[in-house]
């Protein structure tokens, strides 16, 4: 949405004060065919493809395949997806077409699985030690396989892959004293991308299998791994990598974005379900540690909307693949929760991402109406294209086949890398998220306290009892 050029215009219309520059005046937004090209390097980044001489090792990673089934549920199904205000279980019955991208991959993965001649406990892939909290992450795309009724149609024994893959976690992965699991199996060590991976599978299993003590696994497990990763010395961000050898103790952004994520996913699972009175705490809880995390991280937001790789490093290079899934995560607890304080931080990072380069236009045109409020803003952003970059415009984050840059390497969490299958889930997320904020009126979008530099293009949100002033400045 573009914003007309008004002069000085004062606007009374309820709580805060917005101040806008004229550089601000584009509230940026990818297109549906932007979006479109980075679920397609998505699906080049993170497809199932046995490696031709080595047919049981595999190019992609087990992580990026969950995160893109994720990524598409949430994107092209929201109604099965557990952040959205839908009951579950999910409807029985032949899955809508909008899902045969991520029945497709469960039924690759469950083909393939390693060890599919033998009985068991299994991981769901890379049978052979490693990440033994990665695998889980496909969990829930076979699950809802199974629970659709894909097996009769392929085949596939969905229902047995998903039960190999929880009791070879219960059963096969080693534990920390007091019950956490262990993210690797060849040795007992706890990294928050495990947040993301596990407990969503777990929660999700015991809701459609009526067993609420796996429900509440998945909640202690978040509960054990906040215990060991919490950093009360640094505002409440997480260490990544705990116990064992070669840990990182460090902010890492996209393990912080990893671990709300993941425990956001877990609340919508709880409160969707037929436990949701029962374990009404339990929500609060994770509620309560996904708001830890962000008041922990995001007073370090660079001036740019985006993170560090190391959130509070400022040597640590730009990332934007944890920007996404940490903006992501703000609109995400809104819609759970009512919580709106970083609204405003979210709305930087996601236009930051998807702005123009420089010396681009970045737009389409101007908008047949001006907006007075945030909210109104999201909302008609949401509902139209005419202000966001076009399909072929010169974007900062993005290439030109729309693959995110700055990224870290998703193999070497230290290091820049140059495409990135998990970041461009994240984006898919981010966006998935937005839309669904901003269909619902863009609840809170006048909360929080935020402040970026007039002077730098952005804005100034500074809370007031009674009034919404809106300035725009001319240049």
């Amino acid at each position: 949405m573009k914003t007309r050029r008004l002069g000085r215009e004062l606007l009374v219309a309820g709580a805060g004060v917005l101040v806008l520059s004229a550089a601000a005046g584009t509230a940026q937004t990818l297109t549906d065919d932007q979006l479109d090209g980075v679920k397609a390097r998505l699906a080049e980044g993170a497809t199932h493809r046995p490696a031709p001489l080595l047919p049981y090792l595999t190019r992609t990673r087990s992580w990026e395949i969950g995160t893109r089934a994720e990524a598409l549920i949430e994107s092209d199904t929201p109604s099965y997806s557990v952040l959205n205000n839908t009951a579950l279980p999910p409807p029985h019955g032949q899955a809508p077409s909008a899902l045969d991208e991520v029945v497709a991959i469960a039924r690759s993965v469950v083909q393939n699985r390693t060890k599919a001649d033998v009985q068991g406990p299994q991981p769901l892939m890379d049978a052979n030690g490693g990440a033994a909290g990665d695998p889980p992450s496909i969990g829930v795309a076979v699950l809802l396989a199974n629970w659709t009724g894909a097996g009769a149609q392929d085949g596939q024994d969905y229902a047995s892959a998903a039960t190999d893959q929880l009791e070879f976690l219960l059963e096969k992965v080693p534990k920390t004293s007091d019950g956490a699991i262990s993210h690797r199996m060849e040795q007992v060590q706890l990294w928050s991308d495990f947040v993301y991976m596990v407990p969503p599978f777990l929660a999700y299993y015991g809701v459609l299998n009526q067993n609420q003590s796996l429900v509440q696994q998945a909640y202690d497990q978040c509960r054990l791994y906040r215990q060991y990763l919490v950093d009360d010395d640094a505002g409440g961000m997480w260490k990544h990598i705990v116990l064992g050898q070669n840990t990182d103790n460090g902010h890492w952004s996209t393990g912080n974005g990893w671990a709300a994520a993941g425990m956001l996913r877990v609340l919508g699972t709880i409160q969707n379900s037929q436990y949701a009175k029962n374990m009404k705490k339990q929500a609060k809880d994770l509620t309560n540690w996904v708001s830890e995390i962000h008041d922990g991280i995001y007073p370090h937001l660079r001036t740019n909307g985006l993170f560090g790789n190391y959130a509070d490093d400022s040597s640590s290079f730009d990332d934007a693949s944890s920007t996404a899934i940490l903006a992501s995560t703000v609109y995400r607890l809104a819609l759970l929760a009512g919580v709106h304080t970083h609204l405003p931080q979210a709305e930087t990072s996601r236009k930051a991402l998807s702005a123009p380069a420089s010396g681009s236009s970045g737009s389409s045109g101007s908008s047949s109406s001006t907006s007075t409020s945030p909210a109104s803003s999201a909302s008609a952003s949401a509902s139209s294209t005419s202000s966001a970059p076009s399909a072929s415009a010169s974007l900062a984050h993005f290439t030109s086949d729309m693959w995110l840059t700055p990224v870290v390497n998703p193999n070497q969490f230290g290091v820049q890398g140059s495409h990135s299958p998990e970041g461009q889930a994240f984006v898919v997320e981010m966006y998935a998220a937005w839309r669904d904020w901003s269909a619902l009126g863009a609840p809170g979008a006048n909360a929080g306290v935020s402040v970026r530099s007039v002077a730098a293009g952005g804005w100034m949100w500074v809370g007031v009892v009674s009034a919404v002033v809106v300035l725009w400045y001319g240049l």
